[in-house]
């Protein structure tokens, strides 16, 4: 069952929602794609103005799904960052959803410039999402994150105000 923007809400994190955070990032199926953190380092995203913390809720209920960090949101060179997005369950089009409120957030309420992320190579599922949705690659850090064994690279995306403007104006965005 697929999930139209409408139905998902954001609403800011409770320090009570941390539990559920630190659970969904500790999830085997999102753990490949993050580098989880220390509940303190949620705590503090929660309480420090620069970021915006929320839960993500889907359908009829106010049962979460997820959460967001935005960073950066203000930055004085009104670059935000969509700094953490993790998900449950998967493959119900949450993510496009949230992606899309994302934009409108990072744009029409923060008065972003630019709207940025980072994403492990190994995550070809957002790389395709966020490519569908009007982010440009900008370039690669290579072997910049561990990954098991080993080392993982992560791919830096963007969308520019005025590019999302032509989306607004071809009727792609909300």
């Amino acid at each position: 069952m697929a999930v139209v923007a409408s139905q998902v809400r954001l609403r800011p994190t409770m320090l009570s929602d941390l539990d559920f955070v630190t659970s969904v990032e500790q999830d085997q199926q999102n753990r490949p794609f993050i580098t989880p953190w220390e509940r303190t380092q949620h705590e503090g995203a929660v309480r420090f103005p620069d970021f915006r913390h929320f839960i993500v809720e889907a359908g009829a209920g106010t049962e979460p799904a997820g959460f967001v960090i935005l960073q950066g949101c203000r930055n004085p060179n009104a670059s935000v960052e969509l700094k953490r997005i993790v998900l449950q369950p998967k493959g119900r089009g949450l993510g496009r959803a949230c992606v899309r409120l994302l934009k409108q957030m990072a744009f029409r309420d923060l008065h972003a410039h630019r709207f940025w992320l980072d994403v492990k190579t190994l995550n070809t599922r957002a790389q395709a999402l966020y490519a569908s949705e009007g982010f440009v690659e900008e370039g690669r850090l290579r072997e910049s994150v561990r990954a098991g064994d080993g080392w993982d690279s992560l791919i830096v995306m963007s969308m520019l105000d005025r590019e999302y403007q032509a989306r607004v104006a071809l009727g792609e965005e909300l």
